[in-house]
C-alpha cells in the first residue's frame, strides 16, 4: 500500500494532506521544519515504511521507520503540534491553523482502519512525504 502526505510548511507548524490512490484519507499536523532537529522539527521528506506497534501507553499505533538520524517517530492523536508533539505526526479531521487541527482521534482511527487492513493482508505500507 502506498500513502502520500503532501505538506505545507508554516513557521508555527506543518500541515499535511494524506492520500491513498488520490483519495483523501485525513489531514495531519506536525512541528515546523527545523532542519530535522530532535523533538522540535518534523521529519524530512522521503519515502518511509510504516509498522504497527503496541505499547501500554498508546495501544496499537503506527511507527515511521528508518527516519534519518531519528527514531521513535509515531503517528498518534494530537490537536496542537507545538503543545503535544515532539517530532511525531498527528492525523486530524480538520485543519484549524498552522500545526493545529481537530478530531484527531477520529482521523487516527480512520487511518488505522485503512493501514491495519493492508497489514492484515500482509502488504507492506509505505508513506511518501513531499511538499506541494
Amino acid at each position: 500500500m502506498e500513502l502520500t502526505q503532501v505538506r505545507t510548511y508554516h513557521p508555527l507548524g506543518t500541515n499535511g494532506v494524506w492520500l491513498h490512490e488520490q483519495d483523501l484519507v485525513c489531514y495531519s499536523i506536525e512541528l515546523p521544519w527545523l532542519e530535522n532537529m530532535h523533538n522540535v522539527s518534523c521529519i524530512p521528506e522521503g519515502r518511509y515504511v510504516l509498522q504497527k506497534r503496541f505499547t501500554q501507553k498508546r495501544g496499537e499505533h503506527l511507527v515511521v521507520m528508518d527516519v534519518p538520524e531519528r527514531s521513535g517517530i509515531l503517528i498518534h492523536p494530537a490537536n496542537d503540534a507545538l503543545e503535544q508533539l515532539r517530532g511525531c505526526i498527528a492525523p486530524v479531521t480538520t485543519l484549524t491553523g498552522a500545526g493545529r487541527g481537530i478530531q484527531s482521534c477520529a482521523a487516527t482511527a480512520r487511518l488505522h482502519a485503512l493501514v491495519f487492513a493492508a497489514m492484515t493482508r500482509k502488504e507492506q505500507v509505505f508513506l511518501t512525504i513531499k511538499s506541494n
